[in-house]
């Protein structure tokens, strides 16, 4: 038997056809169905809603919280990032308000005017001052710059329309990534000259490296196209083009989500133009999930400040909490299923075996009442026999004593027709006691009783039905009178019950046996077997419930033998079948061979020791 079969409950294929229009009541694999699934729907749903509530607020929350980080380590960096500029902008403002250009170009000043600022502030590399054609008036630090013209160069153009300019990192004539803060200032006679301060990028870039971005977060600067002032981790090395387009400006600082961009490949050749900018792009692969990104524009410049996070990185901390929720929670389901649908289980077999119970009491009433009924029918009917049969019996009689006793009738052939009459007599009233004694229902009456004679009356019964269907019956009860104590007319109903049921079970043509196959001093078995079709495996345990049948179809009501099993259970006795498919079934019943003390208030069955049919 299959898994499914054996935890299925018994009520399951209960089809009940005795309630008509209360069918409904006692349909109890629909009971089962609306109860766990309204149960489940009671118990589960909320603990679904409630999860998926907590998912969602709990990854609301998650999500505001790291925005909220992002956006405030960006709002500190910008600060930072722009704190560095203006100290360095403000140092050059200094050195322009305290020193006159006469100062500054004679030999030496400027060089000490460096070493100062390098030892105050840091950052510096080299300072040049440039007069309005262009022209170094006077530079120190460790390049050879003094005798290059920045008439045509960007950052001179800007700072002369402007006053003061921060540059975006570029190669310039040293052909080296560097970025300079220039300063106008005007003279007197309406020239002026330009203080020049390239930055050292290393202290600049120090500045994003050192902050802690989780995520696996990068933080870099940006100018306004897009091109990296600063190295980065995923995004390209310096003056290469960021993967995604450049956010638009805002005063304040902004976080918002993207699909990942193409992120740089490591190692990847860079390939550069000539250009003062640098346009510099590398190879790049793709990349997955959502990005944070906050920025700031850098006050002053045309710095972007940009902090990068992935989205899943960051969350991965309250995945794994989620992760152990969620599977708690399948655990929780789990068990409340089981718990459920168990309980469920267990109070509707109750619920059925209540039923059953009932309808067992009410088969037994009925079946004590039907009995009844055809006890005093049929002492109704013998006493209306018995009364002609005595006349006739009685006149027959006397025509034989008169043919005995006057010579003159002395006619052998009347005689025998007289002697036909009185054995039919005599057999039309055993026929009548046997109906009676059969149809009586009583207590136990212990008596001793001959098995042979119990089962010659029993198939004097159910004979010409085997003799028209060509069954034959073999009964082997030799070797002497069987003796045993035990009640009469139990064991005729009990005998009647299996040979009927193998009636049923064999073919016109059949066999059925009858064996004494076992007698010991204090218990004999009887063995009744045919040759019919057999019982499937998996309806072996099942012969002896209430109500189960294999031939519902042909008048079968499933009484026959669980009112058997029950009946010999009542004699102490017990009954075991063995059969096998197309091959025949064997019914083997021991009993006593003397009961002690007859069972009369309680009963036995299949389904529970204290509760049986009887007849």
């Amino acid at each position: 038997m299959t898994l499914i079969s054996n935890l299925r409950p018994k009520f399951w294929d209960h089809a009940d056809v005795s309630h008509k229009q209360y069918k409904h009541l006692f349909n109890f694999r629909k009971i089962w169905k609306l109860n766990a699934l309204l149960t489940l729907i009671v118990a589960l749903i909320p603990l679904l809603v409630m999860t998926t509530i907590n998912y969602r607020l709990s990854r609301k929350a998650m999500e505001s919280e790291i925005r909220l980080r992002t956006s405030r380590l960006v709002s500190n960096t910008r600060r930072s990032v722009s704190y560095f500029l203006a100290e360095r902008k403000a140092a050059l403002d200094f050195v322009i308000l305290n020193e006159s250009l006469k100062s500054l170009v004679s030999p030496g000043r400027l060089e000490n005017v460096l070493q100062n600022l390098t030892k105050s502030f840091g950052g510096f590399v080299d300072l040049g001052v440039i007069n309005d054609k262009g022209e170094h008036l006077a530079y120190t630090g460790p390049y050879k710059l003094f005798d290059k013209n920045y008439k045509d160069a960007v950052w001179f153009n800007e700072v002369i329309r402007r006053g003061i300019y921060i540059s975006d990192v570029f190669m310039g004539f040293r052909n080296i990534p560097h970025m300079v803060i220039a300063v106008r200032h005007n003279l007197g006679d309406g020239g002026f000259y330009v203080i020049r301060a390239t930055l050292d990028t290393n202290r600049f870039n120090k500045l994003l490296s050192s902050l802690e971005v989780g995520g696996e977060g990068d933080a870099f600067v940006i100018n306004r196209e897009g091109v990296l002032q600063t190295p980065s981790r995923y995004q390209g090395k310096l003056l290469a083009r960021v993967g995604f387009p450049v956010p638009d400006y805002s005063e304040t600082s902004q976080v918002r989500l993207m699909e990942a961009p193409l992120l740089s490949v490591p190692g990847a050749a860079t390939v550069a133009d000539d250009s003062e900018k640098g346009d510099v792009r590398v190879t790049r692969k793709p990349s997955h999930g959502s990005l944070l990104i906050g920025y700031a524009y850098i006050p002053e410049t045309r710095f972007i400040l940009m902090i990068v996070k992935h989205k899943d990185q960051l969350l991965q901390s309250w995945k794994q909490s989620q992760k152990k929720l969620v599977s708690f929670m399948m655990i929780s389901m789990l068990a409340i299923i089981v718990v459920v649908l168990g309980g469920i289980t267990y109070l509707v077999n109750q619920i059925y075996t209540a039923d059953q119970r009932r309808l067992m009491a009410m088969h037994e009433a009925e079946y004590a009442n039907k009995m009844a009924s055809l006890g005093r029918l049929s002492a109704g009917v013998a006493h209306e026999i018995n009364n002609p049969l005595a006349i006739i019996n009685e006149k027959a009689g006397l025509i034989k004593d008169i043919f005995t006793f006057r010579k003159e009738y002395d006619d052998p052939k009347l005689m025998g027709l007289v002697d036909v009459v009185l054995s039919s007599v005599e057999r039309c009233a055993n026929i009548t006691h046997r109906l009676l004694n059969f149809a009586r229902h009583s207590d136990i009456m212990v008596k001793p009783i001959d098995l042979g004679k119990v089962l010659a009356d029993v198939l004097s019964f159910t004979g010409k039905e085997a003799e028209y269907r060509s069954i034959e019956v073999d009964v082997d009860v030799s070797d002497g009178p069987h003796v045993i104590e035990s009640d009469q007319g139990r064991l005729q109903e009990i005998f009647l019950n299996l040979i009927t049921n193998a009636l049923a079970a064999v073919k016109d043509g059949g066999r059925l046996g009858i064996r004494v196959c076992q007698w010991e001093e204090d218990q004999m078995s009887i063995c009744f077997s045919d040759d019919g079709h057999g019982i499937p495996e998996e309806d072996i345990d099942r012969v002896f419930e209430p109500f189960f049948s294999t031939k519902t179809d042909r008048g079968g009501t499933g009484l026959g033998l669980s009112i058997t099993y029950g009946l010999i259970h009542e004699l102490g006795g017990n009954i075991h079948v063995k059969s096998e498919l197309g091959k025949g079934t064997e019914f083997r019943i021991t009993l006593p061979l003397q009961q002690v003390q007859p069972e009369t208030s309680e009963k036995a069955s299949p389904e529970n020791g204290n509760i049986g049919l009887r007849g």
